[in-house]
């Protein structure tokens, strides 16, 4: 498309996450404009109309792409529906910002990121890991890309859900949850991670009978850098993610102050975020409009197909892991095609401070 024409973005699935999507790309994004909200469910889809005036509703994504002009695709349904959205998305060229996870398997996320090489001269698949456009989380990585506290030793990742919805079940606390840290790990450390193990404590009795939690989560990279994770989903307070970064001479924290401290009547106290849209909604905000202006040129500002693959491994491995209760090792398909190759790469090719 024209770069300087809005872009004409379709947002497919219109639950709590695409109806946010459509208010952002409406009220907070700039050259944007939603013009269509594909939904079978006909009161989401009015729900979510109300937010984007001239905004068509359809029960699909093709019947969407016949009844109007379409330059790009949000997509926000749950991870089992994402591959034929994807796989049309690329046979018609259109610029993609895919919730996570990419896929719901390894063997998926493979075939999207071959067909994207088929189908595109340079990625076109963004995949929604917000916690990287968090302001936290790219100073932790700033600082541990500037060597000056030496290498980057350890991770401890705090991640608390207030509750979980019905059905929710243990596999999900990584596909759903962890796959986040998944993320944010190799991003935090520049490292593929190499190896997941995990353990589980005395069970929160909040949670539902037949969901053991919470869980640890232990992610090794290449270099030995461990990273263990907290997933706790039903701690009732709040939603609350933390990361403590442990250096050769210092410690690090993202995420502990996310409001105002009050200190009155000899208490010290601070609120806590009722769900992810409030903790990370400045993420949201960037990765949005860095997605919109990446497209509006043919091309990604964010994580790609590429790291959307390698986190359906990683979380496949830990699913094992959390049946087996045995440390298990990551190995991925493919070496990173040059498709993908970022900026990024030729840093850690020249070895940075870690």
């Amino acid at each position: 498309m024209h770069s300087t024409a809005n872009l004409r973005v379709a947002v497919v699935g219109a639950g709590m996450m695409g109806a946010d999507h459509v208010r952002r790309l409406t009220a907070t994004t700039a050259n944007a404009d939603v013009v269509a909200i594909v939904e079978p469910d006909r009161d989401r889809a009015a729900a979510a109309a109300a937010l984007a005036p001239g905004a068509i509703t359809a029960a699909s994504f093709d019947e969407a792409l016949d009844r109007t002009d379409i330059d790009a695709v949000v997509i926000a349904t749950p991870g089992f529906l994402h591959e034929p959205i994807l796989v049309t998305a690329l046979e018609r060229g259109l610029a993609v910002l895919c919730e996570k996870p990419l896929t719901t398997s390894a063997a998926d996320s493979l075939r999207i990121v071959e067909l994207e090489q088929q189908h595109a001269e340079r990625p076109r698949i963004q995949v929604g890991f917000m916690r990287r456009f968090d302001r936290g989380y790219q100073e932790l990585r700033a600082l541990r890309e500037s060597g000056v506290h030496g290498a980057l030793l350890a991770l401890h990742h705090a991640h608390r859900n207030p509750t979980t919805p019905p059905n929710f079940s243990e596999s999900m606390l990584i596909h759903d949850s962890v796959i986040h840290e998944i993320d944010i790990i190799p991003f935090l450390t520049g490292e593929r991670i190499t190896g997941v193990e995990v353990k589980k404590p005395r069970r929160n009795s909040l949670a539902p009978p037949d969901l053991p939690e919470p869980q640890l989560v232990l992610f090794t990279t290449e270099s030995g850098t461990m990273a263990i994770v907290e997933i706790s989903v039903n701690v009732q307070f709040g939603y609350q993610v933390t990361t403590d970064a442990v250096f050769e001479s210092a410690v690090a924290y993202a995420g502990r102050e996310t409001s105002q401290t009050v200190v009155t009547g000899g208490v010290s106290g601070q609120g806590v975020t009722p769900s992810y849209k409030e903790r990370f909604a400045a993420a949201y905000d960037e990765e949005v409009q860095r997605w919109v202006d990446a497209a509006r040129t043919g091309g990604i500002d964010g994580p790609s197909a590429w790291d959307g693959y390698t986190a359906s491994v990683v979380a496949e491995v830990a699913v094992r892991a959390q049946q087996s209760g045995a440390a298990e090792s990551v190995g991925y398909a493919l070496a990173k095609p040059a498709f993908y190759a970022t900026a990024d790469d030729a840093v850690l090719q020249d070895g940075p401070a870690r």
